[in-house]
Formats: C-alpha cells, sequence, structure tokens
C-alpha cells in the first residue's frame, strides 16, 4: 500500500482526488491537509510515502515552501507536486524545493496513479512537456558554460543506492537493507550508470568516494 496525503486548499479537489486514488487497491490516502502548516503538521503524524502538493494556496504556506520544509523534515517523504500552472519558472522551482515530480491537474487519472507509483518507487517523474522544457535549460546551461553537479539529479533513492555500492553493499543486501527487490536495486544501479556515464561497479565507487559518500555511520 502507498501512504498517500493530499494537499490542496479546494475541498472539492482533495474529496475528488480521495474517492480517486481511493478506488485504487494499493494506494491508500491517510489524511488531506488544506495549506502547507497543516501538511506539515499531518506528514509528521500520518507518515505518508507520497504528498500529493498543490502549489497555490492563498491561506497559510504555499506548496513550494511547505515541500522544502517537508523535504529536511522527512526526506524519504516523495512529493509530487500536482498544479494548474504549466510554467517552467514553476516546474524548476519546484525541483529545486525537493519536489520528485511534477505534474499537471488536467493530465489523465492513469496518468496521476502511474506518477505516484512512479515517485513511490524513489524515481522522478515529469510529463513529456515539461521534460523538453528541463533537456532545453540544461543544455543552454551547458552552452553558457555552467558547472551542472550531475549528483544533484540523482534521485533521493538512487543517492542511497550509491552510498551503498560505494560501502561494498551486494544487491542483494541493498535490496534488504531498502526494502525493495533486488530487481529494483539493479534498475537504479542502471539509471546511476547512465547518468554518471560510467560502465563498472568499481567506477561507480571511484565517483562516490570523489563525493564523500564513503563515511561509515
Amino acid at each position: 500500500m502507498i501512504r498517500i496525503l493530499i494537499v490542496d486548499d479546494h475541498a472539492l479537489v482533495r474529496s475528488g482526488l480521495s474517492a480517486l486514488l481511493g478506488s485504487k487497491p494499493h494506494l491508500n490516502v491517510v489524511g488531506e491537509a488544506a495549506e502547507g502548516n497543516e501538511a506539515i503538521r499531518k506528514a509528521a503524524e500520518l507518515s505518508p510515502d507520497v504528498v500529493l502538493m498543490d502549489l497555490s494556496m492563498p491561506l497559510g504556506k504555499d506548496g513550494l515552501s511547505t515541500t522544502s520544509e517537508l523535504k529536511k523534515a522527512q526526506p524519504n517523504v516523495q512529493v509530487l507536486i500536482l498544479t494548474m500552472h504549466d510554467d517552467e519558472e514553476y516546474l524548476f522551482r519546484a525541483i529545486h524545493a525537493g519536489a520528485s515530480g511534477y505534474l499537471l491537474k488536467s493530465a489523465p487519472h492513469d496518468e496521476l496513479v502511474s506518477a505516484i507509483e512512479t515517485v513511490y518507487g524513489g524515481n522522478a517523474y515529469l510529463n513529456p512537456n515539461a521534460t523538453k522544457r528541463l533537456m532545453s535549460e540544461y543544455l543552454d546551461r551547458l552552452k553558457r558554460g555552467e558547472n551542472i553537479d550531475t549528483y544533484e539529479s540523482l534521485s533521493d533513492r538512487e543517492k542511497e543506492v550509491l552510498a551503498l555500492i560505494a560501502k561494498g553493499y551486494s544487491n542483494k543486501e541493498i535490496s534488504e537493507h531498502l526494502m525493495i527487490s533486488v530487481k529494483t536495486v539493479e534498475t537504479h544501479k542502471g539509471n546511476l550508470m547512465e547518468k554518471l556515464n560510467v560502465r563498472t561497479r568499481p567506477e561507480l565507487v571511484k565517483y562516490a568516494a570523489k563525493k564523500g559518500l564513503l563515511h561509515f555511520d
């Protein structure tokens, strides 16, 4: 079961989303909040896996500042922005705040469910238009000669897998430590190699060492 907290200032939107998601056997809406401060309190009480976050909430704390504060308090909570704003400025600010996904409220219901499943798995979710804009911005930054840290493009789950690989954990040990399947670990490992442009496990370890990920608790 994926535990979900819905944050939106419109009661009708919250009830509609709750009814939609509640009809899916693997999704469980554990709570609702009308603004950011309430969302942070509810998240602390209910420990959701995924928070559906509206951006524009006139009363209380807005979606961006709530996302940033929530991720600092509960790093493992995945935030999926669900908004009417098809605007690249909001998109970039949401990602910078720590959101794992950005989806328009006009998206089909199936896409919403898919987005929830994706961010719950530790991956990022963006609709095709958003992805195109991000790639365009990335290429523009490269042309301007800006230093882009690839590590920041990794999802929280990918960073966890990278750190465990660097410490010598096998795929099976990583799966047991993170409570995910071995197949999922292998998928994350493949994504890491692609994003970091490396081909072998030792190269991953070398990269992790440069990033200071070899400290042991």
